[in-house]
């Protein structure tokens, strides 16, 4: 196909397709003229519609219940606001270099901490620990 050709084609093509959008936008427009009430009603009616969706997904959402461990269990093996601390953090993995940097506190005082957990959860290991604070409902 030669070139010239080809700009015909797409001449033709860019002509009827601004001819469709034209009468189309007639149609809109006399729709829109007609049926104003209607297209008012729906308008309102959607939007009525998406903020009952939005307020009801937020009243409606499950929510989680505020977990406070067992305090029970910390009293009975007595277990410091600051080692449950350590504790939490052992449980999300972290090192004891970083338990440190985020309680603001010196790797041995964290180490000394372990120490004293491990001893109160009567367990060798840290993973021990935590299964055992689990068993016992300190950690989620």
């Amino acid at each position: 196909m030669a070139l010239p050709a080809l700009k015909r084609i797409l001449a033709y093509g860019a002509l009827l397709a601004a001819g469709a959008f034209a009468l189309q936008w007639l149609d809109y427009q006399r729709l829109a003229r007609t049926r104003t009430g209607e297209l008012y009603g729906f308008l309102i009616a959607a939007a009525f519609l998406a903020l009952g969706v939005a307020i009801g997904v937020r009243l409606f959402a499950p929510r989680a219940a505020p977990f406070d461990g067992n305090p029970l269990a910390v009293a009975a093996l007595g277990i410091s606001p600051r080692e449950m601390a350590v504790l939490r953090q052992l449980a999300d993995g972290r090192s004891n270099k970083e338990i440190a940097a985020m309680l603001h506190v010196s790797p041995n005082t964290v180490k000394t901490h372990v120490a004293r957990l491990l001893e109160k959860l009567d367990a060798r290991r840290r993973t021990e620990a935590i299964a055992r604070a689990r068993e016992l409902g300190l950690l989620r």
